[in-house]
């Protein structure tokens, strides 16, 4: 047992990539929004290679470029929720299918102290519904697990730890787990150390990333359990 991580009493845990194995199940919605839509591959592809460049950023954002830069169209609110509302549909199926990260529950076990937060760039609400859906091997759901909450947009991750910080709800030394650039910046301008879990992620870079920045990576939630 990696005794570093029980000193922590909080850890954050980005979702898509990290806790499932959900990044090709989005980026592959992404693209077939676009089209059920009436895009052309090369605009649909446009979007996903948007979405993959901002991996961590809110569908919202994501929407609002492809109506306005990729579209060249008005980005009204009626626009963005055909986009959403039809993106919703496409990942509600790959959601529940997508394989759950291995180590969750005997991570969970192995701090028992801590406060678990589930911080996504994925919609709130429908996070909240797929985690009381989802269960571990053992039957336990994964809303279950994170009993500090689950957060995700329309708020984004600086939002959403900013607003526990203020509140004295996120109690340091804190941890994130993360996937994605962002994950790694918002971790960073909230004081939070950082762990990269590489397995999963959509960075194509992220060697270079992480180790520019100076990032300690591991492949999964599962070798923190082991690692030294």
């Amino acid at each position: 047992m990696n005794k570093e991580i029980q000193r922590y009493k909080t850890i954050v845990f980005d979702c898509d990539g990290v806790v499932l194995n959900s990044n090709v199940v989005k980026t592959e919605a992404y693209f077939r929004t676009a089209k059920n839509l009436g895009a052309t591959d090369e605009q649909a592809q446009a979007l996903v290679d948007y979405h993959v460049k901002l991996g961590g950023i809110s569908r919202y954002h994501k929407f609002d470029y492809y109506l306005r830069e990729i579209l060249k169209q008005p980005a009204t609110k009626e626009a963005i929720q055909a986009l959403l509302d039809e993106f919703g549909r496409e990942l509600e199926v790959g959601l529940m299918e997508c394989e759950i990260a291995e180590g969750l529950n005997e991570l969970r076990q192995a701090t028992p102290n801590a406060k678990w937060y589930i911080l996504s760039g994925g919609d709130q609400q429908e996070l909240r519904t797929l985690f009381t859906k989802r269960e571990l091997p053992s039957g336990i759901s994964l809303d279950h697990l994170f009993d500090g909450g689950i957060y995700g947009s329309p708020d984004n991750k600086d939002e959403v730890l900013s607003r526990k910080k203020a509140s004295g709800r996120l109690q340091y030394p804190a941890l994130f787990l993360g996937d994605s650039k962002y994950d790694h910046e918002a971790a960073t301008r909230a004081g939070l150390d950082f762990i990269f879990l590489s397995d999963w992620t959509e960075v194509p870079d992220w060697q270079d990333y992480c180790a520019s920045h100076q990032v300690r990576t591991l492949n999964n939630i599962y070798q923190i359990l082991t690692s030294k």
